[in-house]
């Protein structure tokens, strides 16, 4: 009896492993938000925090003093710089949090960015003080992990083996101008997949992914739809997804892709999972009670009759041909190798050697923003 418990009690662990494996993407910071903005107030926080606010203003490349003589240049198109139609409330508040990082040399010039502050407001419901720590947080993680030059410095040169045994990346936008991320997990081979790269490999790859998502997919998208984009659609295929593919390297892949997520917070609009079979629908029925309304609310769950949902959301020329559209990007190898986009546009991004719009001293792509309005999640 006791060993059919403990098997019990196993088979649980794993389901809910599981669980995290299919519902990584950008969750972590998906809290259940009643927008507050009467906590505006910042206080000047001591303890456990001044060394590490000590460290992480060490790393930044201006001083708080150069700041005051001159004004800030921002980085990303997305920015304080671009004149848009703001909430504001939401400004007031991103403005009061940028005025408090930059009082205490928390805002290097590459994060100084509206929407991501943004962001980071909205996961920690508005209050400046809990978003100021988590934002030191991500600071200290972006210096230890290196995630400022990684899109420049980090070359993954073993993709097209590692696409081999899982199908993943960007293609297309959806019908309101945000990038589609597709996973077809059912055809995955963890074994394999650790036969041509490592979990720290992997792992650099999804933080450099990340960021090329926010330094040139949201923006590009943004000049091609003419409003501003900031988040995206996820589709994931679990056919044939099952507690087998929970190895022990997946297993912490999973753990360290949880640890990643957190510093990435809002960015995901609508997830749509599909070809969920009865099984996988008892998992999710078991897992969704766990998730806050907010993040609930972007999942959507589908059997095999989801063509007709996804082409409700995605231009069928903007969709595979395998999830239910006409695009088979056949000249580029197939859909999931040929990262389709705005982003891939020459009319909006002159691609060099290095395709990041940021101010950095490696060569850049050129992106040409005007006036946006914002694109909303609509569930």
């Amino acid at each position: 009896m006791d060993q059919q418990i403990r098997k019990g009690r196993m088979e649980e662990h794993k389901i809910f492993n599981l669980a995290v494996y299919l519902l990584h993407p950008r969750f972590s910071c998906c809290e259940e938000r009643n927008t507050r903005y009467a906590d505006l107030k910042v206080s000047d926080e001591e303890g456990t925090s001044g060394t590490l606010k000590k460290n992480v203003g060490n790393a930044s490349t201006k001083t708080s003093h150069s700041r005051e003589k001159k004004s800030r240049k921002t980085v990303y198109p997305d920015s304080l710089t671009i004149g848009e139609a703001q909430d504001p409330q939401e400004a007031g508040a991103v403005y009061a949090l940028r005025q408090a990082l930059i009082a205490d040399n928390l805002l290097p010039e590459i994060l100084d960015d509206y929407q991501m502050m943004l962001r980071y407001l909205r996961a920690r419901n508005f209050n400046i003080e809990s978003t100021k720590n988590m934002w030191i947080g991500m600071l200290q993680w972006r210096k230890d992990f290196g995630a400022n030059n990684i899109l420049e410095e980090y070359k993954f040169s073993e993709l097209d083996e590692v696409l081999k045994y899982f199908l993943q990346g960007y293609h297309g936008i959806d019908k309101e101008g945000r990038p589609v991320y597709i996973e077809i997990l059912g055809q995955a081979d963890p074994k394999k997949l650790m036969g041509v790269t490592t979990i720290e490999r992997y792992v650099k790859y999804y933080v450099q992914e990340y960021e090329r998502t926010l330094a040139i997919r949201f923006p590009a998208c943004s000049i091609a739809a003419g409003r501003r984009v900031a988040s995206s659609t996820t589709i994931v295929d679990v056919q044939g997804v099952g507690l087998g593919n929970l190895t022990k390297p997946v297993i912490e892949l999973i753990r360290r892709l949880q640890q990643i997520n957190s510093n990435y917070p809002d960015t995901l609009c609508q997830m749509f999972i599909v070809n969920a079979g009865p099984g996988f629908k008892m998992l999710w029925n078991m897992v969704q009670s766990f998730l806050e309304a907010k993040a609930k609310s972007k999942i959507h769950v589908l059997g095999t009759k989801f063509k007709s949902t996804l082409l409700e959301v995605i231009d069928a020329s903007e969709l595979p041909e395998f999830l239910g559209g006409t695009c088979s990007c056949a000249e580029k190898g197939g859909c999931m190798r040929s990262n389709k986009g705005p982003w891939r546009d020459p009319h909006i991004t002159k691609e060099e050697d290095v395709c990041v719009h940021r101010n950095h001293s490696s060569k850049s792509a050129t992106l040409v923003a005007d006036h946006f309005t914002p694109v909303e999640c609509r569930h």
